[in-house]
C-alpha cells in the first residue's frame, strides 16, 4: 500500500508544473474574434429578451381575457 502512495505522490509532483503553467496571451486576431462573438451573443440576448417580453404580454392578455379580469387602474390608460 505504501508503494502505491509513493508512486501517486511522485506522479502528482511530476505533473504539478503542468497544472500551474500559464497560457500564452491571445493574439490580436483571437481577441477580435472573441469581441465579435461577444457582440453577436449580446445582440441575440437582446432579441431574446424582446421576444420573451412580447410572449409574456400575450400570455397575460390571454389570461385576463379568459378569466374576465380587467387591467389594473395604473395600466388602464396605457393601451
Amino acid at each position: 500500500m505504501n508503494v502505491r502512495i509513493l508512486i501517486m505522490s511522485a506522479a502528482m509532483a511530476a505533473t504539478a508544473g503542468t497544472v500551474w503553467a500559464k497560457l500564452p496571451a491571445p493574439s490580436d486576431e483571437a481577441k477580435a474574434k472573441a469581441a465579435d462573438a461577444k457582440a453577436k451573443a449580446d445582440d441575440a440576448a437582446k432579441k431574446d429578451a424582446v421576444q420573451l417580453g412580447k410572449s409574456q404580454d400575450k400570455a397575460v392578455a390571454n389570461y385576463r381575457k379568459t378569466k374576465g379580469i380587467k387591467a389594473p387602474a395604473s395600466m388602464a390608460g396605457k393601451k
